[in-house]
């Protein structure tokens, strides 16, 4: 259904270092280029591209709460892949949202993580019923 989805961000070195291992965690190749980064799959048609926003730009920041993106919800290989990715998103330090009710943050059978990357858009990384 989506062909690809473009992000700003306000610092391509910074969220490229979230990004990068974030997004090979869940099969996604990081292919940069001159104005940015795509982050594809050979599993689906599907990426993720992510360009630095002009500077004019960058000062009234990045709020889900704001009309426009909310988050992005990942599918995860299973329960154990939420984990996995859990444990790397502590150790590397980025903050982990509703973490106190992890793993069922939503539902009693919803198996997810929730967490903001470096301009706080908000992820969400889902088990497989």
């Amino acid at each position: 259904m989506l062909h690809h989805i473009e992000l700003y961000v306000s610092n391509i070195e910074r969220s490229s270092a979230f990004w990068t291992p974030f997004m090979a965690q869940l099969g996604y190749a990081a292919e940069p280029w001159s104005g940015g980064i795509n982050y594809c799959s050979s599993a689906t048609a599907t990426y993720l591209c992510l360009l630095e926003a002009a500077a004019e730009h960058v000062s009234a920041g990045y709020h889900r709460k704001r009309i426009g993106l909310n988050h992005l919800a990942f599918r995860a290989r299973s329960r154990q892949h939420v984990d996995e990715i859990r444990a790397w998103l502590k150790e590397a330090g980025y903050p982990l949202l509703y973490d106190d009710h992890y793993p069922y943050a939503t539902a009693p059978d919803y198996y997810a993580l929730y967490c903001e990357d470096p301009d706080r858009i908000k992820l969400e990384v889902i088990a497989p019923d």
